[in-house]
């Protein structure tokens, strides 16, 4: 009952920071202009190329140059192959890229003029939502979000949660560490009206990255903590931990699987499956646990339990209690218990929702 209470109440403490989230999620972040600055704003990371964009380059004049297509999986324009090395593009913006494509082409062109395009941003990798959540989900990201807007979109909780959130961020799938490159850059005032120069530190910067772990308490995010409220990337992938189970047999009212996030004796367990049926045998309780790869089993009395809480025994993630019933042998073995199969395993078939 109390750590159904507490599923609730996390629940309803996510619903009111939401509001906070999706304020500042939906703020507009200006782009970068070479005009000013001094006082430039910040670099929107949705504006900069990214690995699954339509690219457009447009030799303006010379349509036999023409290009559009994808990045190769390095991230540079593969279809462009004038200059002595390929052009770089991920994670920059169009004006930078097409600076770099004219600078190719002036080998054969006069003055080239080059307009770069993002056309399309819908093939960018999905984010995945999963693990014990209401409604698990595959997310398409075109705007800044932050992890308790997506949690809310997915139902909530469920009874299963740990307290745990794991965020995995793979490599060069976002360009956030690029644009806190551009944007110390732009603090600095280090930026000139080049665009190979406005580009050179973060390009360098994608091409280090490495792919992360996010370990968040829930706790920390229903209590408002920043760094507890992460902002989702593409290509992010966020599982809610869920609690591991001991489970409760035989003779109890209602035999059940049971979220294990904290110490848990025998008796607890017992009355959280509804308490014992009319045939059970409460003398006769056996626990089984897995230990070095082999079944232990443990004999237990829940008379003596009520009495001596020495004879409560505090039981362990995996166990599984039976309790023996009247008119049935007792078990040697240990049953079959079969688990869950974990949602992430077919995240494809998982519904999918456009964040605008």
């Amino acid at each position: 009952m109390k750590n159904r209470r507490l599923y609730y109440l996390s629940n309803i403490f996510l619903c009111l920071i939401i509001g906070h989230g999706l304020i500042s999620a939906q703020t507009p972040t200006p782009e970068v202009t070479p005009e000013n600055q001094v006082n430039q704003t910040a670099v929107s990371e949705e504006n900069l190329i990214h690995p699954g964009d339509l690219i457009d380059v447009d030799i303006v004049g010379n349509l036999e140059f023409d290009w559009r297509g994808e990045l190769n999986p390095e991230g540079f324009l593969s279809g462009i192959s004038y200059g002595e090395n390929p052009i770089y593009a991920l994670c920059r913006n169009e004006e930078a890229v097409a600076a770099d494509v004219a600078k190719a082409f002036s080998k054969i062109l006069r003055e080239p003029k080059v307009i770069v395009r993002i056309l399309d941003r819908s093939n960018r990798p999905l984010s995945v939502l999963y693990g014990a959540v209401k409604t698990p989900q595959r997310f398409r990201i075109n705007r800044p979000v932050f992890l308790n807007e997506l949690i809310i979109s997915s139902g909530g909780f469920t009874e299963k949660v740990s307290g745990e959130i794991q965020v995995f961020r793979p490599k060069n799938l976002n360009c956030l560490n690029v644009v806190a490159a551009l944007n110390e850059a732009v603090a600095k005032d280090i930026l000139t009206t080049d665009n190979q120069d406005k580009s050179e530190k973060p390009v360098a910067a994608a091409q280090d990255d490495s792919s992360q772990y996010i370990n968040i308490k829930i706790s920390d995010l229903i209590t408002g903590k920043k760094e507890a409220n992460p902002r989702i990337l593409s290509g992010d992938v966020i599982t809610v931990l869920e609690a591991e189970s001991v489970y409760v047999i035989g003779g109890v009212v209602n035999p059940k699987q049971i979220s294990f996030r904290s110490q848990i004796t025998l008796s607890r367990a017992v009355a959280s499956a509804g308490g014992l049926s009319k045939d059970a045998l409460a003398q006769k309780v056996t626990i089984f646990r897995l230990e070095n790869k082999s079944t232990k089993i443990i004999e237990a009395d829940l008379d003596k339990a009520k009495v001596n809480p020495a004879e409560d025994f505090v039981l362990q993630a995996s166990d599984i209690i039976e309790v023996a019933q009247r008119g049935r042998g007792k078990r040697k073995y240990p049953p079959l218990i079969k688990a869950a199969e974990p949602v992430g395993k077919n995240t494809a078939g998982l519904p999918l929702r456009i964040i605008d």
